[in-house]
């Protein structure tokens, strides 16, 4: 992979012996919305939120002096001793302890920074993306980080690991000594981090590294960021060969980390002139075959996990209107073969390539929209999709003027098919992944100056 790096970090002034920051962090950005920003600023007017989210949504381009506002207090933050930047260079080893579908997990990994190149294979390992993105959050990180000259917060990346050597680097410096930072979050989610300053286990992780390739699991919007960022300065002149913006920071976690949990990313879709169950149906008479299922959107999900005669890919939908759901696969093999026959078979096998090519493009759009796109929200759990059907905003899209219409229920992308399609050079729909626990923003922040 790229070299791994350790950084002077910009981290959380403590007073000494403190070390809970719970107040301060936030989740990323492109989870939240107005009243979880409100809600973590009340707690504490400190939280890094007042910084990285200073326009909602930020899916799209916000106003100029949003973003200056955000560079400003990031600055003045430096310069009062709110945030400090470490002397020396330093690494961080991350753990964090969750729950999810019932059962405890500990996900871990190492935060440094990383050469930022290019996507793309590369001789030593290269930076593989695995899924498409959209242009207004670029736009809306590009200027947030022309405002504050930082990465504010960490780019979610995995490497191979088949010898296990870093998890063990990681492993032994969490068995050493008590956390540094410690935090809890609002998802009940338990964070640890060790500040990692010697040279032997630094350079025993670099070593582990080496040949590495790193797939990126969470934030294709930033590390395109990053990249376009570097563009810029180059542009203009302002950017030498060690210039700090040529280094990108990471968390990195091993694929063979027992924590690693993949959640769904549905859909809510919505804004169609022409919908109704029954248009639906008669208009993917030809595409898609449905197997009707009563109940609530819980037991339609998990029917979407358990027909499993219906084979690969399959996803079940849900019409906000009559409450009607059914659990829809494809009426004929491999129905993307031929509009995509240069892709490989486990692209064409995903759930989130039937939902955008064969439901949205090829039936929602042309024949009940009149070739306008639809609107979209990517919700990750029932609970969520049950929320914006019923007309509230959340982080992942919906509100006011969103009109849902109908909700597509889909399961986890396997982690298999991340690499497979990673590395056969191509790229998943948008929100084909949803790794779970997110990083957690403010514990680290690499300065670009």
């Amino acid at each position: 992979m790229p070299q791994v790096f350790p950084f002077h970090a910009v981290e959380f002034a403590r007073a000494p012996g403190e070390t809970d920051v719970s107040a301060l962090i936030a989740p990323p950005y492109d989870v939240l919305d107005g009243s979880s920003k409100a809600a973590l600023l009340d707690r504490n007017p400190n939280n890094i939120v007042g910084i990285d989210l200073p326009h909602i949504p930020a899916k799209e381009l916000g106003p100029a002096e949003a973003y200056a506002a955000a560079g400003k207090k990031f600055r003045a933050w430096l310069a009062d001793g709110t945030l400090i930047k470490s002397a020396a260079p330093r690494m961080f080893a991350y753990r964090q302890t969750f729950s999810t579908a019932g059962r405890s997990f500990q996900r871990s990994g190492m935060a440094c920074t990383v050469d930022a190149v290019p996507f793309g294979p590369r001789q030593g390992g290269g930076i593989l993306p695995h899924e498409e993105t959209f242009s207004g959050p670029k736009e809306d990180r590009l200027a947030l980080m022309k405002a504050t000259r930082a990465q504010l917060s960490p780019i979610f990346g995995l490497h191979p690991d088949e010898k296990g050597q870093a998890t063990a680097v990681i492993a032994r410096i969490c068995a050493a000594r008590t956390p540094d930072v410690l935090a809890a979050t609002a998802d009940n989610v338990k964070h640890e981090v060790w500040v990692v300053e010697n040279e032997d286990d630094i350079k025993a992780y670099q070593v582990a590294l080496s040949g590495e390739d790193v797939f990126i699991a969470d934030g294709h919007h930033r590390y395109n960021t990053a990249l376009n960022y570097i563009r810029g300065l180059e542009a203009d002149g302002a950017a030498p060969a060690d210039h700090a913006s040529r280094r990108c920071m990471m968390v990195l976690v091993s694929m063979s980390d027992p924590g690693l949990a993949i959640w769904p990313t549905h859909r809510v879709l919505g804004g169609m002139s022409g919908y109704s169950w029954d248009e639906l149906q008669r208009a993917a008479d030809d595409d898609l075959k449905f197997e009707p299922v009563e109940g609530s959107m819980a037991e339609l999900e998990r029917a979407v996990h358990q027909f499993t005669k219906l084979g690969d890919p399959r996803m079940g939908l849900f019409d906000f209107a009559t409450g009607k759901g059914a659990v829809v696969a494809p009426a004929t093999p491999d129905p993307l073969a031929e509009q995509f026959p240069d892709k490989p078979k486990a692209w064409r096998d995903l759930d989130v390539a039937l939902v955008q090519y064969g439901l949205v493009e090829g039936i929602a759009q042309p024949k009940l929209n009149n070739n306008q796109p639809v609107k979209w929200a990517f919700p990750h759990t029932v609970a969520e999709v049950e929320e914006i059907g019923a007309g509230h905003e959340k982080g992942s899209g919906g509100g006011k003027g969103f009109a849902p219409q109908l909700a597509a229920i889909l399961r986890p992308t396997p982690l298999e098919a991340v690499k497979a399609v990673s590395r056969a050079g191509e790229l998943m729909p948008q929100k084909s992944t949803f790794f779970y626990p997110k990083l957690a923003t403010g514990l680290f922040i690499n300065d670009l100056t």
